[in-house]
C-alpha cells in the first residue's frame, strides 16, 4: 500500500519514504508525491536517492497491480535499492507544476462549456478535451476569452471528499464520460474552483486560478456530428 500524499501536498516537491518492493517493474514505497498517470494526466518524472549517495532517473509513475500500489518507474538497468531502505524522492518540477496549471485551465474549460467530456489528455503544455456539444457552441474567441476571464477572477482551487452515496446521488459530478472518477474506498474525490466547477477528479491542481497564467485556444476540431475537440495551451511561449 502506497500512501498518496500528491492529493493532499500538491506543492511538495521532496520526500523521503522507505522502500517496499523493487523489481523489474519499478519501486513501489510506502508512500509519494509522484502522480501516477491516469484520468488525462501524465505520470511525474524525477529521481530517487539512495542511502549510499546513488541518484537514478525516475522515467514514469504508473498505477500498480492492486488499487493502491504506486510504482515508480526506472531506466533499464539502474541501479535498485534493497527492500526497507529509506529514498529520498525529488519531482521534476517544473514539469509537475506545468502539468497542476493545464489541469486546472482544463477545468475551467469544462465550465465555460457545460457539455459532456468525451476524451482528454494533458502535457506540458497543451491539452485537449473533447466535448459533445453542438457547432455553434464551437466559438474559439468567446471560449478562450471566457477561460482567461475565470482565471483573472483569481479562484481558490480545493478538494474535498463525498461519500459513495452522497455522490450517486449527484451525477452532475461526472463530467468525463469515457474516464469513470476512482472508486473503492467510500468516498470520491471532488476539485472545487470557486463557484464555477465542482467535479470529481484525482489530479493535482494549483492553489487559485491566477497561477495558470493566461492561455489561448489553438483550435477546435470536428470529431463527429457532434463532437468538438478543444485544444488549449499556455500562451507565453
Amino acid at each position: 500500500m502506497t500512501v498518496w500524499l500528491f492529493r493532499d501536498f500538491p506543492y511538495q516537491a521532496e520526500h523521503e519514504a522507505g522502500v517496499v518492493t523493487a523489481d523489474d517493474r519499478g519501486l513501489v514505497l510506502d508512500a509519494t508525491i509522484f502522480y501516477p498517470h491516469g484520468g488525462g494526466q501524465p505520470g511525474d518524472t524525477g529521481t530517487v536517492a539512495f542511502e549510499d549517495g546513488t541518484v537514478v532517473p525516475v522515467i514514469d509513475t504508473l498505477k500498480g497491480e492492486t488499487r493502491t500500489e504506486i510504482v515508480h518507474v526506472l531506466a533499464a538497468g539502474a541501479a535498485r535499492p534493497a527492500k526497507g531502505n529509506c529514498v529520498r524522492l525529488a519531482l521534476d518540477w517544473e514539469r509537475r507544476h506545468a502539468h497542476m496549471r493545464m489541469h486546472t485551465a482544463c477545468h475551467l474549460l469544462s465550465a465555460v462549456l457545460p457539455y459532456p467530456v468525451t476524451g482528454g489528455s494533458i502535457r506540458r503544455d497543451s491539452a485537449r478535451l473533447d466535448f459533445d456539444m453542438p457547432a455553434a457552441a464551437a466559438d474559439r474567441a468567446a471560449i478562450e476569452a471566457a477561460v482567461n476571464a475565470l482565471i483573472d477572477a483569481a479562484l481558490d482551487v480545493s478538494s474535498e471528499w463525498a461519500t459513495d452515496e452522497a455522490f450517486d446521488a449527484r451525477p452532475e459530478l461526472v463530467r468525463t464520460l469515457a474516464v469513470a472518477p476512482p472508486r473503492g474506498s467510500g468516498r470520491v474525490r471532488l476539485v472545487r474552483v470557486g463557484n464555477v466547477d465542482l467535479q470529481a477528479c484525482g489530479g493535482t491542481h494549483v492553489a487559485n486560478t491566477r497561477e495558470i497564467g493566461r492561455i489561448v485556444v489553438r483550435r477546435i476540431e470536428n470529431k463527429g456530428r457532434q463532437n468538438r475537440r478543444v485544444e488549449i495551451a499556455f500562451a507565453e511561449k
